[in-house]
């Protein structure tokens, strides 16, 4: 057997421990990973922005929490966006054309 790392060892250990379980609907499971991995082909626009060292810290850390890229991450936030699966919390009211902001000292 050939010498495994670090990481191909903890996997050993974790399936040895029995921690791992089958995954139900491997069918659909899998048919969605397909689609996300065939959209990751289509992209074809490179786009450049400017953000803060703090925001771009924040996001590459999101990334790799979720094992990808962090422009993977930053274009499947955009795509969720426009696609109106992303909304926000708490969104802010929106204020009419005729509304005046209220300031309190």
């Amino acid at each position: 057997m050939n010498k495994l790392d670090r990481e191909e060892k903890e996997f050993l250990e974790s399936y040895e421990r029995d921690e791992w379980q089958s995954v139900s609907g491997i069918e659909s499971e899998s048919g969605r990973y397909r689609k996300y991995a065939s959209a990751t082909f289509k992209k074809d626009k490179r786009v450049n922005i400017r953000m803060s060292q703090k925001d771009l810290d924040a996001v590459q850390k999101k990334a790799l929490e979720e094992g990808i890229p962090y422009q993977t991450l930053l274009s499947s936030v955009i795509h969720k966006y426009v696609s109106g699966r992303l909304t926000e919390k708490n969104p802010w009211r929106r204020l009419q054309s005729d509304e005046q902001p209220e300031f309190r000292d």
